[in-house]
Order: C-alpha cells, then sequence, then structure tokens
C-alpha cells in the first residue's frame, strides 16, 4: 500500500503532518537521492530510503533496535537525577506517534542508571508485552561483578531461590555460575525492582558493576560501543521470538 510522502514522515517520527508538509515543500526532502518537493507524491513506506535535512533514514512500520545502555543514564523520559537513554536516540525515535500510547520507542524492561548493556526498545505494544511478560519466560544474562569473593553456597541459593524483603515468594535465578573469583554470570527470567542487587544481598554479598548482555538468544554485539544504537535486523527478531516460552 502506498502513502504520501508526507503521511510517511509524520509516521517515522519528523513531527506534525504539517510540519513535515513544510520540510517537503521547503527542499528539505530527497528519496533515493531524488530531490522531493510534491508533498502528495505516493511511495511504498516500508525500506523507503531519503533524507531530511541531512539525516539519512530508512522507514520501518515498526521500530525495533537495540541500545548499549551506558552507565549513568535513566530508562525515562522525564529523568530524576539523570540523562535520559533518549538523549542517545534521533529525535524521530522519540517522535514517533504511536496509536493510544505515549510517542516514541518504549524500553523493553528498565536497566538501573548505574547499570549497563543490551536494552531493547520499540513501539510495537505487543513485542514488548512478550519480551516483559513473566509468562514468556525470556531468560535476560547479566554479567555481575560482586565487593565479596563469590562462593559455591552462594550460587546455589541464587538458583534455589531467595525470599526478598518485600515478596515472600522465593525468587529464583534460572542459571548462575561463577566467573571469578569475584563475578558471577546470572539468568533470569522475570523482573523485579532492583532484582539482581536485592537477591545478591539476600545470600550475603554485594553488587558493585552490572551489565546486561544478552536477552533470549540475542547477545550484545561486541561492536556496539557504549551510547550507540542500531536497528534490529530480521534474524535478530527471529532471535528473539524463539526465546518466548
Amino acid at each position: 500500500m502506498q502513502l504520501t510522502i508526507s503521511e510517511i514522515l509524520y509516521l517515522q517520527g519528523f513531527g506534525t503532518r504539517r510540519v513535515c508538509a513544510g520540510l517537503i515543500q521547503q527542499g528539505w526532502l530527497t528519496v533515493y537521492g531524488q530531490a522531493c518537493t510534491d508533498a502528495s507524491a505516493e511511495f511504498v513506506p516500508e525500506g523507503l530510503a531519503f533524507t531530511v535535512q541531512g539525516q539519512p533514514w530508512v522507514a520501518h512500520a515498526k521500530a525495533y533496535l537495540m541500545l548499549h545502555k551506558p552507565a549513568g543514564t535513566e530508562c525515562s523520559k522525564k529523568p530524576s537525577a539523570w540523562p535520559s537513554i533518549y538523549t542517545l536516540l534521533p529525535a524521530p525515535l522519540r517522535q514517533r506517534p504511536v496509536k493510544g500510547g505515549q510517542p516514541g520507542v518504549q524500553p523493553v524492561g528498565r536497566l538501573d542508571q548505574d547499570t549497563t548493556g543490551l536494552l531493547l526498545l520499540s513501539d510495537d505494544g505487543a513485542f514488548l508485552h512478550r519480551l516483559t511478560s513473566p509468562k514468556h519466560h525470556v531468560p535476560k544474562v547479566y554479567e555481575v561483578t560482586t565487593k565479596h569473593p563469590v562462593d559455591p553456597r552462594q550460587v546455589a541459593r541464587l538458583v534455589e531461590g531467595v525470599v526478598l524483603e518485600d515478596d515472600p515468594k522465593p525468587v529464583r535465578a534460572a542459571a548462575c555460575e561463577a566467573t571469578a573469583e569475584c563475578a558471577l554470570r546470572l539468568t533470569l527470567t522475570e523482573g523485579k525492582y532492583h532484582q539482581v542487587k536485592r537477591m545478591l544481598a539476600a545470600v550475603g554479598n554485594r553488587v558493585e558493576g552490572l551489565h546486561r548482555s544478552r536477552i533470549g538468544g540475542l547477545a550484545l554485539p561486541a561492536d556496539l560501543a557504549p551510547g550507540q544504537w542500531r536497528w534490529l535486523e530480521p534474524e535478530d527478531l527471529d532471535r528473539l521470538r524463539q526465546s518466548q516460552g
């Protein structure tokens, strides 16, 4: 199905319909390298390559992306004390219209301000729900640096289950292994507030550093530096779908 280029720019988050029409009429748009000043020109949206005010873009019906979250950032559009992760994303991803919801992409779960690593974002509500719902048991892998040496009893307790202060139901790690004297790899299939930190405290240790390295079958790429983001490829989405229980 074809849409006008003005509607495509609007759906991609380049501003209101009026703003998008103005950008086109003022000569700020090229499509496949050719100038386009006709806001009513029609194109197939998906995969359409264009440039707005020098910013290259490829149209996607839904946004699926990964971000290497750096330390000292908050997963909120209205951060309380630290810069928002949204400052790391281009404006169209923050402004994409979402029917019945907040504009822009939303994080798939949140990481604390001092936690680094793989963060997924999307404007697809069903996608967000599938990856965050405990019913689907999507594993998240964390690399944990601890204050005190990790002993086998602590690893065993994390797998068997620990009781957190405000939750009488034991919380269990899906997998846990020591990777160094003061480091372990922890796999969780649910997400609670400060869960890793509270689980380590429950077994008599303390988290000094926390990094999420994997969600389901998708690992954080080694070439994606802190603060960088990229679109998810079809094979990335396949890995995530295969991870859902």
